[in-house]
């Protein structure tokens, strides 16, 4: 396989890693909130934590090493405007998501041991959801310009 097909497909499989696993955690984090069993919950978060320790933080790093290296090998200026519009989108999905994955510690903490879902834990669950919204958009819309590659200015 040559350096362009390689790069490509890590490029593919880690965003689809990275999309994957955080819309599936975060399905799996919505339907254990709606249990308000603390054990479900603690449990479903433990293995939401681990994978995006093991899953989503890598893909979070291949992602902008395979991206470089594809603009490389392709011969786009990295300062296109669609690339720059795809840094600022990665950025925000990302900066929301360091502390999305914060806060899941912290409900992990809190339904540690517990008969009832604390108040903190349910105020917890609603910010990461409101993280994850445009995050999730935020995604999307790198998908579309990675396919587009629309001229946006000049």
């Amino acid at each position: 396989m040559d350096a362009y097909l390689t790069a490509k497909w890590l490029h593919i499989l880690s965003s689809t890693v990275l999309f994957g696993t955080s819309i599936g955690t975060a399905f799996h984090m919505v339907w254990a909130m709606r249990s308000d069993n603390p054990q479900v919950i603690h449990r479903t978060v433990s293995g939401a934590l681990m994978a995006a320790l093991l899953c989503t933080a890598p893909a979070w790093l291949i992602q902008p090493a395979t991206g470089l290296w594809l603009i490389h090998l392709q011969g786009y200026p990295p300062t296109e405007a669609w690339l720059t519009l795809t840094y600022a989108l990665y950025a925000l999905a990302f900066i929301a998501w360091v502390p999305a994955i914060g806060l899941q510690f912290r409900i992990r903490s809190l339904t540690d041991s517990t008969t009832s879902v604390p108040l903190q834990a349910r105020r917890a669950y609603r910010i990461c959801i409101a993280l994850g919204c445009p995050a999730f958009l935020a995604l999307v819309a790198i998908f579309w310009l990675m396919i587009h590659r629309p001229p946006l200015w000049g």
